[in-house]
């Protein structure tokens, strides 16, 4: 199996390393210092296993998982027993708290090897999930990872297997399925109101009505998105 350490504290991934040591089977793919590379590294390499700080720079190991969708092999290792709860609504493994010996170590592997592969059903339905505040998509001229923010998005097209995020004139590609997308955002904000498309109403500047008796959101962008009538029933259900 492959594993991603990150952590900002070069000892901290050194010991991870050598409480690894005695597992064969197990080889440390990347590491990284701070939460952006963290994202990036989980995206592109896909290891089995995560070992996650929480306190890093640029992003969170929480903002991690809630930015990759990230929801197995991740073992949390941190100096803060505050963030337990939110870390197991993510489907958290284990939460190691430091200092944390061998053994210990050794349980929490033990049980990240018992989980993989497994569905655990019910779980969803035990916390409600907080809506996306913000997503991870590749930047096609620096070839990296951009965080953008949720409320900076105008409207979301679906293109195939992919969504494009429209936010201030450009566009951002990213392997997802509008349905899961949709699932994932707060009703009350994004409106899906056509089997392509997904609405910000904070950008929706009003609805036209086409000659074959259609409608028309007309962004305040300029762009005018197709209505169906279930997304119209849906758009006058919320304003």
């Amino acid at each position: 199996m492959n594993a991603l350490i990150a952590d900002d504290e070069p000892l901290a991934r050194r010991l991870l390393r050598e409480f690894l040591a005695p597992h064969a089977d197990i080889r440390v793919a990347a590491e990284a210092d701070n939460g952006l590379d963290a994202a990036h590294a989980i995206t592109e390499l896909k290891p089995e296993l995560v070992f996650l700080d929480i306190q890093m720079p640029r992003l969170t190991g929480l903002e991690v998982l809630e930015l990759t969708g990230r929801r197995d092999g991740v073992i949390f290792t941190t100096a803060y027993d505050q963030h337990a709860l939110r870390a197991f609504e993510l489907h958290a493994v284990d939460y190691l708290l430091k200092p944390f010996a061998q053994d210990r170590f050794d349980a929490a592997l033990a049980r990240a090897r018992r989980l993989l592969g497994q569905a655990r059903p019910g779980l969803d339905k035990l916390v409600a999930p907080l809506p996306l505040a913000r997503v991870l998509v590749p930047d096609r001229d620096s070839g990296s990872l951009l965080v953008l923010a949720i409320e900076a998005i105008d409207h979301i097209e679906a293109q195939a297997d992919h969504v494009a995020f429209h936010s201030a004139g450009r566009e951002h590609l990213k392997a997802q399925r509008i349905s899961e997308l949709e699932a994932q955002l707060d009703p009350a904000r994004f409106v899906r109101v056509h089997r392509s498309f997904i609405i910000n109403l904070a950008a929706l500047q009003g609805l036209e009505r086409t000659d074959s008796d259609a409608y028309l959101a007309r962004m305040k962008n300029g762009k005018r998105i197709p209505v169906s009538r279930s997304g119209y029933d849906k758009l006058r259900a919320v304003l």
